[in-house]
Formats: structure tokens, C-alpha cells, sequence
């Protein structure tokens, strides 16, 4: 009860009830909590019955004046070095995890130049409304979402220079009409380019997770997009290994395809927090190409329990990041953000 979790504790003769309040829905660690205050509660002299109901108040972030999302609690963006590594699918199925738990998500496209979460969410052919001077987000999945794809042709090509880029990514926030949201996701393109920095400046980052594969050159580049995101004051949340272990579906066997620098390793070399592996699984992106995510098409196979597991810990991340507050930052706060200068 010192920390506040505890809410409405009636006692009533021999019974006794409370509410145990966490600070997301997504707690990994939900379940163990529950039962462990059932045994602590009925050890207790005089007590023969306990009621334990398990909810969840995720934190609220401070915020500014100039807050471009400030109805959204924890805005996280999923980034990686190089391209090809999964960052978008793991942005996809981590939203609908966190959704699944009873968390309210939004999913930001930031990828303007390779906008996939229209098609990986089976809404290519939607086109968002606008209500007054916002835009309104396309829902799948119990998920809002926005991306650039939205609002281009079919086929057509985004031949930008950094300015608009730039511009593109303050639309997105400001004048996308996100709600009340736990969890804003923000996919980000490849690299350490306009997009990344961008965000990194102008949105009240909780935090950057980094998304890899068992590849040195892939961890090698993570490395630098970790560099850019320390450059610009964003805590690093926690590294992600995507297309890990493949788990044959006949026998189980767990076969490493990829012999390069994993997940864990990179975690440890950058001193940041290991979130978890995902299975190399055909599955994943054959859903992904149907439009709709893994997580949701096949929620049997073993990459559906990581990207749950991904999403719980995930989320205690955030929770941390929001009791501590000092790793928060927020947009406008120039006193706390180094001058940046590019890496060579």
C-alpha cells in the first residue's frame, strides 16, 4: 500500500477485497502478482476468503504547452539501423499485443519513403477523413493508425529532400486527431536519417527500441542508430532480436539459421535493456503480406508468445521510465539536449 498499487481494501469479518492497480495492462508479471497476494492475504490470521481484482492505470507523462500528442501517455518509436531487419512487422504485432492486453494503441507510419503498415494492416485502399482540422486515423485491429501511405496513389513515389520530411513527421503528430492513447508506436524508416531525428526532436520520446537480427553487420549498425538516439537525449528502451531461432513446427527442434551477433550480446555491449527474440517463422511475414499480422493469424505458433512476452516488457519499461520521470524529455527543452553533431 506504500506504493499505491493497493486500491479499496474492504474488510468484512473473515473476507476480505481489494484492487491491485498496476501501471499497465501489459505487466508481464500480472498473473504472479494476482496469486501471490491470494497466498500472502489468506495467510493472515482471521482471514478465510480473498477477493483480488487485478486493473491498471498506465501513467500519465508530463507535459507541455507545446505538446504536439499531449492525450498520449507513452510514445515509443521502433527504429533499426538497417533495413530488412523486421522493424515494421515487430512495430505491427507489438501495437496489436499491447491492444490485446487492454491497452489503448495507435500505430504512426513514419516511414515515408517505404510507408507498409497500410498493407500489412489490410487497409491499402482506406483514405482517412478529416473532422475540422484533424485528421482521423484508419482503425484495424482495434489499433489507430496513420501513415504517409494513406494519403498517396498506388504507386506513387515520395522524392523528398530532409525539410519536408521533417514537416511530414510534425503532421503526423500534430494534426492527426490520436485521442487518448496508452501507447503511441512510432515506426520509423531505416537509418539515422531526417525521419529519426525528427521524431527524436520534436516528439516527447519515453523511449527508442531497437530492432535486429543475428547478423553482425545489422548489430554493427543498430550500434550507430543507438549512437544518434544518445546524441539527441532519447532513452534507448530495450533492443529487440527479430528472426532468432527457427522452430521447426514438426518437432519443435529450435534451429539457429543466423550465426552473427544476437540480440543479447547487442544489448549487453550497449548496457541497455534485452526485450526478447522472435522465431525466424514463414508465418510472420506470409501473414504480413495477407494483411493480417502474425500475432492474429496464426496466435498459436511460438512467434505470437514472443511478441506478447516483447509487449509486456515493453510496457514494465515504460512504467519504469514514468515513476522515475528522469529519463523523460520532453520537446522545447533545449537546456537538456546537447548540441548535435553528426557522427563520422
Amino acid at each position: 500500500m506504500t506504493l499505491g498499487f493497493v486500491k479499496d481494501l474492504t474488510i468484512d469479518g473473515t473476507a476480505v477485497s481489494f484492487k491491485v492497480q498496476l501501471t499497465t495492462p501489459a505487466c508481464p508479471v500480472k498473473e504472479q502478482l494476482e496469486a501471490e497476494c491470494q497466498v500472502r492475504v489468506a495467510a493472515l490470521d482471521g482471514v478465510e476468503s480473498v477477493i483480488v481484482e487485478m486493473t491498471s492505470q498506465v501513467r500519465q507523462r508530463d507535459t507541455k504547452q507545446d505538446d504536439l500528442i499531449p492525450n498520449v501517455k507513452h510514445c515509443i518509436a521502433i527504429a533499426s539501423g538497417k533495413g530488412g531487419v523486421g522493424k515494421s512487422t515487430c512495430s505491427v504485432n507489438l501495437a496489436i499485443a499491447l491492444a490485446q492486453s487492454g491497452a489503448k494503441v495507435g500505430l504512426m507510419d513514419a516511414d515515408v519513403y517505404g510507408p507498409s503498415i497500410p498493407l500489412m494492416m489490410g487497409a491499402q485502399d482506406e483514405k482517412p477523413y478529416t473532422l475540422g482540422n484533424k485528421i482521423i486515423p484508419i482503425q484495424r485491429f482495434g489499433i489507430h493508425m496513420m501513415s504517409l501511405g494513406f494519403l498517396l496513389e498506388e504507386g506513387q513515389a515520395v522524392l523528398w529532400r530532409g525539410p519536408m520530411v521533417a514537416s511530414t513527421v510534425r503532421q503526423l503528430l500534430a494534426d492527426v486527431e490520436w485521442g487518448d492513447l496508452d501507447y503511441l508506436l512510432v515506426d520509423l524508416p531505416p537509418g539515422t536519417g531526417d525521419a529519426p531525428m525528427s521524431l527524436a526532436q520534436l516528439a516527447p520520446l519515453t523511449g527508442v527500441v531497437i530492432v535486429t537480427t543475428p547478423h553482425h553487420v545489422a548489430a554493427n549498425i543498430a550500434g550507430k542508430s543507438v549512437q544518434l538516439f544518445r546524441r539527441l537525449n532519447s532513452p534507448i528502451m530495450g533492443v529487440i532480436e527479430n528472426m532468432a531461432g527457427f522452430v521447426c513446427p514438426n518437432c519443435n527442434t529450435v534451429t539457429q539459421i543466423f550465426s552473427g551477433t544476437t540480440g543479447e550480446e547487442l544489448s549487453q555491449h550497449l548496457k541497455v535493456p534485452y526485450l526478447g527474440s522472435v522465431p525466424l517463422d514463414p508465418t510472420v511475414s506470409d501473414a504480413g503480406d495477407r494483411g493480417i499480422p502474425s500475432i492474429i493469424a496464426r496466435p498459436e505458433r511460438p512467434q505470437a508468445a514472443a511478441f506478447k512476452e516483447i509487449a509486456g516488457k515493453l510496457a514494465q519499461q515504460a512504467s519504469i521510465a514514468a515513476m522515475t520521470r528522469k529519463d523523460l524529455i520532453k520537446p522545447g527543452d533545449a537546456s537538456e539536449r546537447p548540441r548535435f553533431e553528426p557522427a563520422v
